[in-house]
């Protein structure tokens, strides 16, 4: 069982919610643990969805960067979605914006995966 990590599996993509206020040094891991995973089984549509996460650092940039990664590499789809202000705008510094497909909503992001 993850602990700070929801994955779910529908038909052809994943979804990968985040049970954590902060996506920091002590959470990235299991993350990039479950990308491995999914990577392993040869699943690359993933979706991200950050809404209960009001606190990312490098470490959780990092692990997102690593799903993206995952996906474009073998020609799947990733979308994040549910941004808060402070994890937005870590994002915006890192100029990570320009290279992840952000929505607002998990209903938006979910359209993106169809």
């Amino acid at each position: 069982m993850r602990m700070s990590f929801k994955v779910e599996n529908k038909n052809n993509y994943t979804i990968i919610t985040s049970k954590v206020e902060k996506l920091n040094t002590l959470v990235a891991p299991e993350l990039k643990e479950i990308v491995s995973e999914l990577g392993n089984e040869g699943k690359n549509n993933i979706l991200i969805d950050l809404s209960n996460t009001s606190y990312c650092n490098s470490s959780g940039l990092s692990a997102i960067l690593s799903a993206n990664r995952l996906c474009k590499d073998t020609n799947g789809k990733f979308v994040l979605c549910g941004l808060q202000p402070n994890v937005q705008k870590m994002i915006e510094i890192a100029q990570l914006h320009r290279v992840f497909n952000i929505k607002d909503t998990l209903l938006e992001a979910e359209k993106e995966m169809q």
